[in-house]
């Protein structure tokens, strides 16, 4: 899934996921995409309704919970964010090597700007998700994810980069 938010130099775009399928074969296409059911007796309706809760998957809420932290970051800090890119992945690299070592999973990673190429702050998923018990923290826990790497990438302390960083938990 890519999404992608412009506005005076400020992108987030969401990883993408690789093994896309763009074939306009009529087999090619996933179940969703097909027009038609299997019977030909016409279009097939939605299951749920925008206006449901379990209309957006998990992975899609958790992506808008990482676009608001950047937001609200990009509103802070303006310019210095400018060219930043967050990306979610699901799992870290290598965490095989990483289980295998008894060694913590990292929840992100920040990437900085090299020759042509912007700076990556990566959330990883599935990492942030085990870590809360409640659902209730997971929106804390995700700001309190990108303020650290994005601090980190600046070389700022996250207390400076954003206010309430942590204090929500007192």
């Amino acid at each position: 899934m890519q999404a992608e938010h412009q506005g005076g130099g400020f992108t987030v775009r969401l990883a993408e996921p690789d093994g896309e399928n763009t074939g306009t074969s009529a087999r090619a296409k996933g179940f969703m995409q097909r027009r038609r059911n299997r019977h030909g007796r016409g279009l097939r309706g939605e299951i749920m309704l925008p206006n449901v809760p379990g209309y957006r998957t998990r992975s899609e809420r958790f992506d808008d919970l990482v676009l608001d932290s950047a937001e609200r970051l990009h509103d802070m800090w303006g310019k210095q964010l400018d060219g930043v890119l967050f990306a979610v992945d699901e799992i870290p690299p290598n965490l095989e090597q990483l289980v295998a070592n008894h060694a913590a999973a990292p929840m992100g990673s920040a990437t900085p700007a090299g020759k042509g190429q912007n700076a990556v702050v990566t959330v990883y998923r599935r990492v942030v998700e085990q870590a809360c018990t409640t659902r209730e923290e997971l929106p804390d826990l995700v700001h309190d994810v990108v303020v650290e790497y994005t601090a980190e990438m600046l070389g700022v302390a996250p207390e400076t980069l954003d206010p309430v960083y942590r204090r929500r938990y007192m």
